[in-house]
């Protein structure tokens, strides 16, 4: 096997003395085909006399990464051609498990100078050059040529000709009993790209013009829309209060119909009040991780070449986010005339996280019986669970304390005690249908955008367009709240005062769609044809899809109750 090496050193590097040494590690081995990643030395491949880790934090861990040391040696603007590094004699163990990674098309990731090596690969289309991450573990094909003994001259490695040799015509054929002798070549070559400027070629390895135009096109698309909602909407309500404000007999107001006739009733707890409270708990969590996490992007201080900074990043900040989560659930609870803010406290700090941890467990046991180094070690678990335990579910508490201590959010109308039956209503007030239909607006803002988060996760791709993502973000506030009230005053107006529920499921049901665009992705974009690497495709999509009909729903039901607020404490209510 030759890997070879083409470097080139940027302005900045020329401070480096020549023959300075340049660390080459390793990283896991990966394929889009399993998206099970395993350690570089599960493959007879040559090791270092002491195989050292480097330090990882939480993010690299979980995301399967294992760097260690390599015995490559490379050293600055010092060219090498021909490097042994070791010979291997191959068992029938060893060869079963090359031929299976190469079958799986599975890539060597390895890093220099904390760059990814990258492999260089020239575009039909066009006259460009595009980068795919690591190089082949092996090729599939038909031996047709000879292996030279490594006594003799190799012929795939010829250090007298004045040439680097990239490519051979007789590749050496996978067999148990036969040594295979691993060379490297090192080239260097100056560049004009600037020291701050190295990480460009990587970011940029996407069809820019046509993400450009698709997230400008779905942006302009979904703003037209809220616009129209907007003003429809503005219209509408200013007419009704008006109208509703000039009555001026008892006999007119009984005789008028729509959404004033059920004030008191539309702020009447709904069924299940305790468990809404918990899921608006949680939706202020994860909007909070969300909002600091895409501004701390946005501003530049979570690089790629801080490999798991962003997942990192995002499990600290959902942690310490739990302060919010038991406030908000606590100020809704007691809006409910709730009392037990303990019970609810311990509902916020445990549902979804424990959902979420059974899943991640169950999917984690899959891989780890795939002997994968993507299942994340005993040590590390107890770390997310000391993080649970340890941090977030004091801060529910201490949260969900303080926000219970307020007064409560009083209705600006009062309640009757005897509910008001719901008239029958329109197949098209039907709560499933208006449920879908409220789904598909939210989803249409964020699709496109998801299409290449979707590329970056599972076809190993880098994704640095935070700008956009945050852009996107806010579009999607904003539609999940004007599709949500749009639809609640509808529901309003046809004298169905059962807003509560419907209003988080109206924005929420995106996430329906967004695991059917997850189905549709798998079956063709992808390769995956392992039942195991299948189940973890879907088993992480369904959590996904899971946390977005969290995050969606608490914004359209945040949206619909300040909107119900706002338009019953506008009229007069006798």
């Amino acid at each position: 096997m030759r890997p070879t090496a083409m470097l080139r050193w940027p302005a900045a590097a020329a401070a480096l003395a020549l023959k300075d040494p340049l660390q080459v590690k390793v990283n896991k081995l990966s394929s889009t085909k399993t998206q099970l990643p395993y350690s570089y030395y599960s493959l007879p491949f040559c090791k270092p006399d002491t195989i050292v880790d480097s330090a990882e934090n939480l993010g690299e861990v979980l995301r399967g990464d294992r760097i260690e040391n390599s015995p490559y040696v490379f050293e600055m603007r010092e060219p090498k051609m021909c490097q042994i590094v070791c010979k291997a004699t191959i068992s029938d163990k060893q060869a079963k498990e090359l031929k299976e990674k190469i079958e799986d098309e599975y890539r060597v990731n390895m890093i220099l100078d904390n760059l990814p090596l990258v492999v260089p690969i020239a575009r039909t289309d066009r006259d460009a050059l595009v980068f795919q991450g690591g190089f082949h573990v092996g090729v599939k094909g038909q031996y047709a040529g000879k292996w030279n003994d490594a006594n003799t001259r190799l012929s795939t490695c010829d250090p007298h000709a004045n040439k680097i040799v990239i490519n051979s015509d007789t590749p050496q054929e996978v067999e148990a009993g036969k040594d295979i002798i691993f060379t490297y070549d090192v080239g260097f070559e100056e560049s004009d790209i600037k020291w701050a400027s190295r990480w460009d070629t990587y970011l940029l390895m996407t069809d820019d013009q046509i993400h450009w135009f698709s997230i400008v096109n779905s942006l302009m698309i979904v703003l037209f829309l809220s616009g129209m909602v907007a003003m429809i909407m503005l219209r509408t309500l200013y007419r009704d209060i008006s109208r509703y404000n000039q009555l001026e007999t008892e006999e007119e107001a009984q005789e008028e119909t729509g959404w004033k006739l059920v004030h008191g009733d539309v702020f009447r707890p709904p069924t299940n009040s305790d468990l809404l409270c918990v899921y608006v708990g949680t939706g202020v969590q994860f909007f909070g991780m969300l909002l600091v996490t895409m501004m701390f992007a946005v501003l530049g201080f979570l690089s790629p070449s801080n490999r798991g900074g962003l997942m990192t990043a995002m499990l600290l900040i959902w942690v310490l986010m739990g302060l919010f989560a038991g406030y908000a659930s606590s100020r809704l609870y007691k809006m409910f005339k709730g009392s037990e803010w303990k019970s609810i406290t311990l509902k916020t700090a445990f549902l979804f996280p424990g959902i979420a941890f059974g899943i991640f467990f169950v999917l984690n046991a899959l891989i780890w019986g795939e002997k994968s180094s993507g299942a994340v070690p005993f040590s590390t678990m107890f770390a997310l669970v000391l993080l649970w335990f340890g941090i977030s579910v004091p801060l529910v508490f201490v949260g969900s304390y303080l926000g219970f201590k307020k007064p409560a959010i009083e209705a600006p109308v009062k309640t009757n005690k005897i509910p008001r039956q719901v008239p029958e209503q329109a197949w098209y007030m039907n709560p499933a249908f208006t449920i879908l239909i409220g789904g598909i607006l939210p989803f249409g803002a964020v699709f496109i955008e998801l299409f290449f988060i979707l590329t970056s996760i599972w076809l190993h791709q880098f994704y640095y367009i935070f700008g956009f993502l945050f852009l996107v973000f806010i579009i999607l506030i904003i539609t999940c709240a004007e599709i949500a009230i749009v639809l609640c005053y509808f529901q309003l107006c046809s004298e169905d005062y059962m807003w509560w529920w419907r209003s988080y499921l109206t924005s929420g049901s995106s996430a329906i769609y967004l695991f059917l665009y997850a189905g549709f992705y798998f079956f063709t974009k992808l390769q995956i044809t392992k039942l195991v690497s299948g189940i973890l495709y879907f088993g992480y999509m369904l959590l996904a899809s899971f946390s977005f009909f969290v995050l969606t729903g608490t914004i359209g039901f945040c949206a619909c109750l300040w909107f119900t607020r706002l338009i019953y404490s506008s009229v007069k209510i006798e």
